[in-house]
């Protein structure tokens, strides 16, 4: 056995275990109800779950309001309780100085005159290397002057909204847990009505979010960086609101959105209507997302046989970071069922229909974060979701260790030596043998219920 990872197992032995099993038990959906009813019992069984989320983040709610609800007066207001994200809101007259990084306040009252301060508007707050990497934006007050009406070079009328693209940025997850669904949270109750200024911008990531983005605002999206002009708004908020992981509180949104309406708002943005499977055929559509370099499923070619002979229609699919996500949406809102080994593409499962299957192969050392990431929000969305947690002998790291290695015997208390730990054993080092006897009777079970939801 190779001797430094004998010594990784043995120094990790005396370490204690840590519960991290967190899993919401939800009820299964019965499939013979109409989506409009998965929904309700999704949104009403979310709501509870989320009791506790909601105390923990009422701070916010009370000193930083929503954008666009400052109205009349003037002043910077910020609140730094939660511990995902900052927010500061300028509001009154208000401009945005690319060149100097800053959002000044042009203050009447005296009071007001003098405040600065400094946000990284990015929802990862908790962890600093990231958050160093992440632009800083000033907001600062000044006194109003004759002048500063001048200074205004475009005029604006709506509420704008300041956030960064850095950070995790690049890895799908990331970019719709830390960004795309905070900014429909920050925004949807504006109807369009605001300007987005990005910071530490990428044009990749605008043209790849470019109908997401038209669904959220109706105004040329703001390199902050690039901008050469002085733009003035009556309100300008520095940062995102977040919920959790993919999650959306209703208790806290204007007219009690949901994660529902955000799938609902993702349909918007792809489609006019509902792209559905075609008639012709009888056979669900399962859909294999495949891995390169890790948690790759080796013998990718038997389960598929074993798929086609059970009766579902695969389809193979690796995303590449060309794909259109257009292109995406298309192929999983009409699929039935999607599996998947642990991974940031598993985010993908937001393009398929509440209502549908999915299956997320749960590798040795994940449970804690296949759950978090994907498993729970997968059944607040109203999905039928199936964990597969893999046997040891599924995991090529059973060949790697002896079976008495705490890396195979207790790897609660692997994971419990943080990230790096963690991602160098079972991220890194993990591929996946696929049980076909244990896979062909959750493909079973798969069929039945993809059988039942295309019945509906």
């Amino acid at each position: 056995m190779n001797s430094s990872r004998a010594t990784i197992g043995s120094k990790l032995k005396s370490q204690g275990m840590m519960v991290m099993n967190k899993r919401i038990q939800s009820k299964a959906f019965a499939l013979s109800t109409t989506i409009l009813a998965i929904g309700f019992v999704v949104l009403m069984s979310q709501q509870a779950s989320l009791h506790w989320r909601s105390e923990w983040y009422k701070g916010a709610a009370d000193t930083v309001k929503f954008p666009g609800s400052y109205k009349e007066g003037e002043g910077i207001v910020c609140d730094r309780s939660h511990f995902r994200t900052d927010l500061c809101t300028a509001f009154g007259h208000v401009q945005m100085h690319a060149n100097l990084s800053s959002i000044l306040l042009h203050a009447q009252d005296k009071s007001n005159f003098g405040i600065e301060e400094k946000v990284r508007p990015y929802t990862r707050k908790w962890e600093k290397d990231v958050m160093a990497i992440v632009h800083e934006v000033t907001l600062k007050s000044v006194p109003l002057t004759s002048s500063s009406n001048v200074n205004c070079d475009v005029v604006h009328n709506v509420p704008a909204i300041v956030y960064s693209t850095s950070g995790y940025t690049g890895n799908l997850y990331h970019e719709f847990n830390d960004g795309i669904i905070p900014m429909y949270i920050t925004t949807q109750h504006l109807e369009k009505e605001v300007v987005f200024i990005i910071v530490d911008c990428h044009n990749w990531w605008l043209t790849k979010y470019d109908e997401i983005l038209k669904q959220l605002t109706k105004y040329r999206v703001i390199n902050f960086e690039n901008e050469t002009m002085v733009h003035c708004f009556p309100e300008v908020t520095v940062g995102l609101f977040i919920h959790g992981d993919l999650m959306i509180d209703p208790s806290l949104m204007v007219h009690n959105k949901s994660i529902l309406d955000f799938r609902a708002f993702v349909n918007r943005a792809y489609t006019p209507h509902w792209f559905v499977p075609e008639p012709n055929s009888d056979q669900p559509r399962l859909v294999i997302l495949v891995r390169e370099g890790n948690r790759v499923i080796l013998n990718l070619k038997e389960v598929v046989g074993l798929a086609e002979q059970l009766g579902f229609n695969v389809t193979v699919w690796k995303p590449l970071r060309t794909t259109e996500l257009k292109t995406t949406y298309a192929l999983l809102n009409s699929s039935h069922v999607l599996l998947g080994v642990h991974g940031a593409a598993l985010t993908h499962f937001l393009f398929m229909r509440p209502g549908s299957v999915f299956i997320q192969v749960i590798p040795l050392g994940t449970e804690w974060a296949s759950d978090t990431y994907f498993g729970e929000p997968a059944e607040r969305m109203g999905f039928q979701y199936i964990g597969y947690k893999i046997g040891l002998e599924e995991s090529t790291l059973s060949h790697k260790y002896s079976k008495n290695d705490i890396v195979l015997r207790n790897p609660r208390a692997v994971v419990q030596q943080g990230w790096a730990v963690t991602k160098q054993i079972y991220l890194e080092s993990q591929d996946v043998i696929i049980n076909l006897s244990r896979m062909k009777r959750v493909l079973i079970r798969a069929k039945r219920k993809a059988n039942k939801f295309m019945s509906l």
